[in-house]
């Protein structure tokens, strides 16, 4: 009897250490693809947003190979056309921009300095060259980073290739992907989990549209005013508030950081005006413009979009904050439908007039 109780233990413990063991194997490999899971969310936005034009398409008698070839060439050629019209003004403009570094540094230690006149202190730590000198980088370290730049450039296409290939796979031929996707789910659920992926759907197009309308008026205003301020590189400036809308809220203020450090090296005035610009600009789209735009279409609130934002920034960068609208969106649509479709809303009004009106 004792020799059974013993082996059971440490056929338990064994079982025990495996378990664990594949925990930590499994974390550990997520950890290592996160990136690429990433990746797979984004280009399953961007198939379930081309798949709403794909579907009008195959309404008007067009096979749905057909139609979502039709579609994805279409968008490819809108991005090499908006690619052959802005790239180009870019490049030449981020060449001056680079040439003309130097100067704009000296121009702006000079304004800072001028600002700076009753801090001797910290008048002459702006002054001092010697400082700057020190932390640019050797001639050596920049081949190497041109190097390793080039590498990851290598990779970024290669990853870009497949990005795509899996959207033009997954728009072709999504039936076989949703039937596995609804048996992950228990029969009496797979109702719910069909309305909510068409919910999360119907998000996503309301997404793509909010982003493209706010960030093309963006990006149209920044270009007119900083021409009119004699701004170098406003196609830069432009380009870069074009995408300022898929890191809500706090994307104008991140692009806002480089012209207002350029027309600082210009005259204190003008770095003041452009920065007014855009704190005006980013409040009035975010708070006014953005909100009325999103409702009809994604009906999420400013501050869990920005919860998740933040979290996701923290937790992976840049990625997590480009991601984190369009999973807003899933977590919101997952939410309603298998939760609050079977809570009890009655009360829910009264409850949170009792709440604001701190009714005891």
């Amino acid at each position: 009897m004792n020799n059974n109780t013993a082996e059971s233990r440490y056929k338990n413990g064994v079982r025990l250490i495996l378990i664990a063991a594949f925990v930590i194997l499994g974390l550990w490999f997520a950890k290592e693809v996160i990136s690429i899971l990433f990746l797979f969310f984004l280009a399953v936005v961007l198939t379930l947003i081309l798949n709403a034009p794909t579907m009008w398409l195959v309404s008007k008698k067009v096979s749905r190979t057909g139609a979502a070839l039709l579609v994805f060439f279409a968008m490819m050629l809108f991005l090499f056309f908006l690619g052959w019209l802005v790239v180009p003004r870019i490049l030449e403009q981020v060449s001056s921009l680079v040439a003309g570094l130097p100067k704009y540094v000296t121009d702006l230690q000079r304004q800072v300095a001028s600002l700076l006149v009753d801090y001797p202190s910290l008048r002459e730590k702006v002054l001092d060259n010697s400082a700057l000198n020190e932390n640019l980088p050797s001639v050596s370290k920049v081949i190497t980073s041109v190097g390793s730049f080039s590498y990851s450039l290598i990779g970024g296409i290669f990853l870009l290739i497949v990005f795509f290939s899996i959207v033009v796979y997954m728009l072709i031929n999504p039936a076989p992907l949703i039937e596995t996707y609804l048996t992950l789910f228990a029969k009496e659920k797979r109702q719910k989990a069909t309305l909510a992926l068409a919910k999360a759907s119907q998000m996503m197009v309301g997404w793509m549209w909010s982003n493209l309308v706010v960030g093309l008026f963006e990006a149209i205003l920044v270009f007119i005013f900083l021409t009119f301020m004699g701004l170098p590189g406003v196609w830069v400036w432009a380009g870069l508030a074009l995408f300022a809308e898929l890191v809500p809220k706090l994307g104008l203020y991140i692009m806002a950081v480089p012209p207002v450090l350029i027309a600082l090296s210009i005259a204190p005035m003008t770095a003041l005006w452009v920065l007014i610009f855009y704190l005006a600009t980013n409040e009035i789209m975010g708070d006014f413009v953005m909100p009325r735009i999103r409702s009809s279409t994604m009906n999420l609130h400013p501050v869990s979009t920005l919860f998740v934002m933040l979290a996701m920034a923290s937790a992976f960068g840049l990625i997590g904050a480009l991601i984190a609208t369009p999973l807003t969106a899933f977590i919101k649509a997952y939410y309603e439908t298998f939760y609050l479709s079977t809570a009890s809303k009655e009360k829910l009004g009264d409850q949170v007039r009792m709440i604001l009106n701190r009714e005891v």
